[in-house]
């Protein structure tokens, strides 16, 4: 286990500013993580102890082709980001801008694992009394049953890693629990991980599965899981302004609701994602953590957090030692370049 981790944070793309980024990155230092900030140097303010600004105020955040931007401007602080963790100077990277563009530098320069067909965005679904993580999320809007496989053993190692469940519960997220429902790829690789000795494989769930802790791990496809996850957000959000509106609507409502909100201040704080400190794409070399462009200060330093927890866990090791375990390693030749896995991103912001 590392006891001292240095993070790489880019602190371009976030909503509320690199300064917002810049504070997350003290509170992380306080907690013992040591950080490499890379942004517009005039706008990060004085570097608190345990971070070290690096003067990078490029930002590709918002361009229209990630793998483009990433090969045409070095200079750019995701790439400056990235670069310091493949060359060995960071530990992990967290970036709040492009998901693109942190997938597409990501495959350039730090590259997949070896063995790795595609590197899989995965996260940590806050629901109350039953986290679950999902993946994947948006790096993959296509999938082969090959794929789905090694998203079932990195997910399996990650809540291992980090979260600390023993035989993680897997499932494939499918339109019926029974094996052969589901496109064809979900009924092979259901097939295929029904035999997984080292794999506590539970089958398929519906989507009526989520939040009520029947699995701890969820796989699909990046375009039913960008979906998934952005409809149970916006139905999370939906509920709590209903719940607000519904305490404030007369006199005896504002007494009731002045009675529950220490209970609804901890559901919110069980719902709220920043505690969670975003995605994380498994399947590269090194450790990458993107939180959503709209976290506070919190929840940027919750993800480097993550980060740091990741690498001391040793996420990427424990997780080609499981492939490994359950030859699913690729073999052959990578048919596809990075590029055209970069395209191929589904942004979540």
């Amino acid at each position: 286990m590392t006891d001292r981790v240095t993070v790489a944070l880019d602190a371009n793309g976030a909503d509320l500013g690199p300064g917002e980024v810049a504070r997350g990155a003290a509170l992380a230092a306080e907690r013992g993580v040591d950080v490499l900030l890379f942004g517009p140097a005039a706008r990060l303010g004085d570097p608190a102890p345990g971070v070290e600004i690096v003067d990078a105020p490029v930002s590709i955040a918002k361009a229209a082709d990630p793998a483009r931007a990433v090969r045409a401007t070095p200079e750019s602080s995701i790439v400056q980001a990235v670069r310091a963790v493949a060359s060995g100077r960071a530990d992990a990277l967290v970036s709040g801008g492009s998901t693109g563009a942190v997938l597409a530098a990501g495959l350039f320069e730090i590259r997949r694992a070896r063995g790795v067909h595609r590197p899989a965005l995965a996260i940590v679904v806050p629901a109350p009394e039953a986290p679950f993580l999902l993946l994947d999320v948006g790096a993959n809007v296509e999938v082969r049953p090959e794929h789905l496989i090694q998203f079932a053993h990195m997910g399996a190692a990650f809540m291992e890693a980090v979260h600390g469940f023993e035989r993680p519960r897997v499932a494939l997220l499918s339109n019926g629990e029974e094996p052969t429902r589901g496109p064809s790829d979900v009924v092979a690789a259901h097939a295929q991980l029904a035999t997984a000795g080292n794999l506590n494989f539970i089958g398929n769930v519906e989507g009526f599965a989520f939040g009520t802790g029947a699995a701890d791990v969820i796989v699909c496809d990046g375009f039913a899981g960008n979906v998934a996850l952005k409809s149970m957000e916006g139905t999370m959000n939906a509920l709590l302004r209903a719940i607000r509106a519904a305490a404030e609507s007369g006199p005896r409502a504002i007494v009731g609701g002045t009675l529950l909100r220490p209970a609804l201040q901890t559901l919110r704080d069980q719902l709220d994602p920043q505690e969670q400190g975003g995605a994380v794409l498994l399947g590269l070399r090194k450790l990458c953590v993107v939180p959503h462009g709209s976290f506070e200060a919190r929840g940027f330093a919750r993800a480097v957090e993550v980060a740091a927890r990741g690498v001391r866990e040793d996420v990427v090791g424990r997780s080609h030692a499981r492939l490994a375990a359950a030859d699913v390693l690729r073999r052959a030749p990578l048919s596809e370049d990075a590029s055209a896995v970069a395209a191929s991103v589904t942004e979540r912001s």
